[in-house]
């Protein structure tokens, strides 16, 4: 990966709900971003209003595995979640 590098694309000021980011020599991933969503989900029984935030994830995979990439969204995903309930308290 020598020379590649991983950019961060946002449509959020737009809008939308995702969007399939392409990318560029030597970009080896591209994260797109979109604008933040209120849905409401079930929680414990009850409903609730919840934030989502649209990832979406391009890669080259002759670079990466999809597995790996798959993983990468889920810690991501996870780390978002804690600096929201870090921002709650």
């Amino acid at each position: 990966m020598s020379g590649g590098c991983f950019s961060i694309s946002s449509l959020g000021a737009i809008g939308g709900t995702a969007f399939t980011p392409i990318i560029n020599a030597p970009e080896v991933a591209l994260l797109g971003v979109t604008k933040t969503q209120e849905r409401w989900v079930r929680v414990n029984g009850h409903a609730q209003w919840r934030s989502f935030l649209p990832l979406s994830l391009s890669y080259d995979h002759r670079v990466i595995n999809g597995a790996d990439a798959a993983r990468f969204c889920v810690h991501l995903a996870s780390l978002l979640s804690q600096a929201v309930k870090l921002a709650e308290s």
